[in-house]
Protein backbone atom coordinates (compact mmCIF):
# COMPACT_ATOMS: atom_id res chain seq x y z
CA UNK A 1 0.00 0.00 0.00
CA UNK A 2 1.23 3.73 -1.20
CA UNK A 3 1.69 5.83 1.98
CA UNK A 4 -0.62 8.85 1.12
CA UNK A 5 -4.51 9.65 2.87
CA UNK A 6 -6.72 11.26 0.71
CA UNK A 7 -9.63 12.04 2.84
CA UNK A 8 -10.53 12.63 6.58
CA UNK A 9 -13.87 12.58 7.06
CA UNK A 10 -14.98 14.08 10.95
CA UNK A 11 -18.85 12.53 11.89
CA UNK A 12 -20.87 15.89 13.06
CA UNK A 13 -24.32 15.93 14.93
CA UNK A 14 -25.33 19.15 12.85
CA UNK A 15 -24.13 19.73 9.80
CA UNK A 16 -24.86 23.23 9.08
CA UNK A 17 -23.68 24.12 12.54
CA UNK A 18 -20.04 22.25 11.63
CA UNK A 19 -20.38 23.81 8.20
CA UNK A 20 -20.78 27.54 9.56
CA UNK A 21 -18.17 26.21 12.44
CA UNK A 22 -15.22 25.81 9.47
CA UNK A 23 -16.38 28.40 7.09
CA UNK A 24 -16.20 31.05 10.29
CA UNK A 25 -12.18 29.67 10.16
CA UNK A 26 -11.79 30.76 6.50
CA UNK A 27 -12.28 27.20 5.24
CA UNK A 28 -14.05 27.25 1.95
CA UNK A 29 -16.60 23.97 0.72
CA UNK A 30 -14.69 22.77 -2.79
CA UNK A 31 -18.29 20.21 -3.31
CA UNK A 32 -21.09 19.60 -1.72
CA UNK A 33 -23.56 16.52 -2.06
CA UNK A 34 -26.30 15.22 0.26
CA UNK A 35 -25.35 17.23 3.22
CA UNK A 36 -21.43 16.30 3.11
CA UNK A 37 -18.90 19.09 2.25
CA UNK A 38 -15.22 18.86 0.77
CA UNK A 39 -13.36 21.08 1.86
CA UNK A 40 -9.69 20.78 0.08
CA UNK A 41 -6.45 21.52 2.14
CA UNK A 42 -3.48 21.19 -0.08
CA UNK A 43 -2.92 17.28 -0.84
CA UNK A 44 -5.89 16.03 1.66
CA UNK A 45 -9.56 16.61 1.16
CA UNK A 46 -11.14 17.14 5.16
CA UNK A 47 -15.03 16.00 4.99
CA UNK A 48 -18.35 16.85 7.19
CA UNK A 49 -20.45 14.27 7.16
CA UNK A 50 -23.33 13.17 9.39
CA UNK A 51 -21.82 11.01 12.59
CA UNK A 52 -25.13 8.78 12.37
CA UNK A 53 -24.82 8.15 8.72
CA UNK A 54 -20.52 7.95 9.05
CA UNK A 55 -20.84 5.34 12.14
CA UNK A 56 -23.31 3.60 9.85
CA UNK A 57 -21.54 3.55 6.32
CA UNK A 58 -18.17 2.23 8.54
CA UNK A 59 -20.14 -0.56 10.24
CA UNK A 60 -19.68 0.53 14.03
CA UNK A 61 -21.65 1.67 16.42
CA UNK A 62 -21.74 5.04 17.52
CA UNK A 63 -21.49 5.14 21.33
CA UNK A 64 -19.79 8.78 22.14
CA UNK A 65 -18.61 11.92 21.26
CA UNK A 66 -15.92 12.16 23.91
CA UNK A 67 -12.09 11.85 22.67
CA UNK A 68 -11.67 9.57 19.72
CA UNK A 69 -7.76 9.16 19.95
CA UNK A 70 -7.54 11.42 17.17
CA UNK A 71 -5.90 15.28 16.88
CA UNK A 72 -5.63 17.03 13.36
CA UNK A 73 -2.86 19.38 13.14
CA UNK A 74 -2.81 22.83 11.15
CA UNK A 75 0.54 24.47 11.07
CA UNK A 76 1.23 27.81 10.42
CA UNK A 77 4.16 30.69 9.95
CA UNK A 78 4.43 32.11 13.48
CA UNK A 79 3.30 32.33 16.64
CA UNK A 80 0.95 35.11 16.17
CA UNK A 81 -0.49 32.92 13.46
CA UNK A 82 -1.29 30.37 16.37
CA UNK A 83 -2.77 33.19 18.51
CA UNK A 84 -4.51 34.15 15.93
CA UNK A 85 -6.41 31.17 14.97
CA UNK A 86 -7.03 30.28 18.55
CA UNK A 87 -8.83 32.93 19.06
CA UNK A 88 -10.80 32.84 15.72
CA UNK A 89 -11.72 29.26 16.96
CA UNK A 90 -12.85 30.44 20.15
CA UNK A 91 -14.76 33.29 19.30
CA UNK A 92 -16.85 30.36 17.25
CA UNK A 93 -17.86 28.11 19.56
CA UNK A 94 -14.45 26.06 19.99
CA UNK A 95 -13.56 24.65 23.75
CA UNK A 96 -9.64 25.51 23.87
CA UNK A 97 -8.09 23.09 25.35
CA UNK A 98 -4.64 24.39 25.27
CA UNK A 99 -3.78 27.90 25.08
CA UNK A 100 -0.76 28.79 23.01
CA UNK A 101 2.45 27.95 24.78
CA UNK A 102 6.10 26.66 23.92
CA UNK A 103 6.32 22.82 23.15
CA UNK A 104 8.41 19.85 24.28
CA UNK A 105 10.00 19.86 20.12
CA UNK A 106 10.73 23.59 20.56
CA UNK A 107 7.57 24.86 18.42
CA UNK A 108 4.72 26.65 19.85
CA UNK A 109 0.92 25.60 19.72
CA UNK A 110 -2.71 25.40 21.16
CA UNK A 111 -4.92 23.33 20.83
CA UNK A 112 -8.69 23.64 20.74
CA UNK A 113 -12.20 21.16 20.26
CA UNK A 114 -14.54 22.16 17.14
CA UNK A 115 -18.55 22.46 18.24
CA UNK A 116 -18.49 18.25 17.75
CA UNK A 117 -15.28 17.49 20.26
CA UNK A 118 -12.77 17.22 16.98
CA UNK A 119 -9.18 18.49 18.56
CA UNK A 120 -7.16 20.35 16.46
CA UNK A 121 -3.48 21.41 17.61
CA UNK A 122 -2.42 24.69 15.84
CA UNK A 123 0.78 24.28 15.55
CA UNK A 124 4.28 26.59 14.86
CA UNK A 125 7.35 24.53 14.18
CA UNK A 126 10.31 25.95 12.83
CA UNK A 127 11.80 22.73 12.37
CA UNK A 128 9.06 21.85 9.58
CA UNK A 129 9.31 23.75 6.71
CA UNK A 130 6.18 24.92 5.36
CA UNK A 131 5.27 25.68 1.43
CA UNK A 132 2.56 28.46 0.03
CA UNK A 133 0.15 26.12 -0.22
CA UNK A 134 0.22 25.19 3.49
CA UNK A 135 2.09 21.72 3.49
CA UNK A 136 4.53 20.35 6.04
CA UNK A 137 7.77 19.96 4.47
CA UNK A 138 9.21 17.26 7.24
CA UNK A 139 13.28 17.56 7.39
CA UNK A 140 15.16 14.84 5.60
CA UNK A 141 15.78 12.22 7.47
CA UNK A 142 19.90 11.01 7.06
CA UNK A 143 19.52 7.26 7.55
Amino acid sequence: MRQSISLFTLGVSDYDRAKAFYAALGWRVTWEAEETAFFQANGVVLVLWSREKLAADMGIRDEAAGWGGIALAHNVGSRDEVHDVIELARQNGAEVTREPAETFYGGYAGVFRDPDGHVWEIAHNPGFGLRDDGSVVLPHDER
